[in-house]
């Protein structure tokens, strides 16, 4: 009995030093079959970006809109109607959006062959724990964001705002327009691994490196300013609004004053227009 245990013993220890060895081999196989995916994806991003530096400056603004479409959008806020009627955020925000849309479509339609005011635009969103585009970047239409604004009812999920400003700041970063900018719409913090400033912080290193720039501009719906200090140090413009009023006075601001300044001779905004 003993003689047969002796020689069970060095079986089971080579059974095992086999699976160590075939776990190891696999293991290492799945290391170099990553490291050649890493090694090709960075040689597509060196190709792409030598092609977007092959492409001339062309005068213009490239605007990536990040709106927050979170499950706390339901939630309601003072709506503009001034007799303390409240309303979902998320119908506030569309009507704010909406407002966007028209004016940059009055600015984009103001210009001439001569001197044209060029407008790219695009929007993102969230989807699950990441960002979504939901209107791909390309020359400003009204016609391409409106009918998601009148869509978008069902805010739901959790809030990634780091991965979408991720991908707002790349999609601005490869268009070849001067002036590139992301405006956020959020009321509330991040809730992902990726947050907005370390996001920012990569993707304006990123705008160094491509010899550019790139402004950020953050609206606090509903929430503390204050959870936005991070990216404030960075250089991004952050308001609050607490309401229907102020978050179209804030918009408003952000819109005239840090985005399409960089476009010259605009056409007053609606606002004064009614005046």
């Amino acid at each position: 009995m003993g003689t047969a245990r002796s020689r069970l013993f060095p079986v089971g220890l080579v059974i095992v030093a086999i699976v160590a060895l075939v776990s190891a081999l696999q293991s290492k196989s799945k290391q170099n079959a990553d490291d050649e995916r890493t090694r090709e994806e960075e040689a597509a991003d060196a190709a792409h970006e030598r092609e977007l530096a092959a492409r001339p400056p062309e005068e213009g603004i490239a605007l990536a809109i990040v709106y927050d479409t979170s499950g706390s959008m339901k939630d309601a806020v003072p709506s503009g109607s001034g007799k303390g009627q409240m309303e979902p955020k998320y119908v506030i925000a569309n009507r704010a959006l909406a407002a966007i849309v028209d004016r940059l479509e009055a600015v984009a339609a103001s210009g001439t062959p001569e001197h044209p005011k060029r407008i790219d635009a695009c929007l993102v969103t969230f989807r699950g724990k990441h960002g979504h585009i939901a209107v791909p970047l390309g020359r400003f239409d009204g016609n391409k964001l409106r009918p998601w604004i009148h869509e978008f009812s069902a805010p739901e999920g959790p809030t990634p705002l780091g991965d979408a400003v991720r991908i707002a700041g790349r999609a601005v970063l490869d268009s070849n327009l001067t002036h590139k900018h992301v405006l956020i719409l959020t009321d509330g913090e991040n809730t992902e691994t990726l947050d907005p400033t370390s996001a920012l912080s990569k993707l304006k290193i990123d705008a160094t490196r491509r010899g550019t720039s790139l402004a950020a501009h953050f609206v606090a719906f509903d929430v503390d300013a204050r959870v936005f200090n991070g990216v404030k140090r960075l250089g991004a413009t952050v308001v609050g609004a607490a309401d229907e009023k102020q978050l179209g006075s804030q918009l408003e601001f952000i819109l005239e004053k840090k985005i399409l300044l960089e476009a010259e001779e605009l056409p007053p905004p609606k606002s004064e227009t009614n005046k």
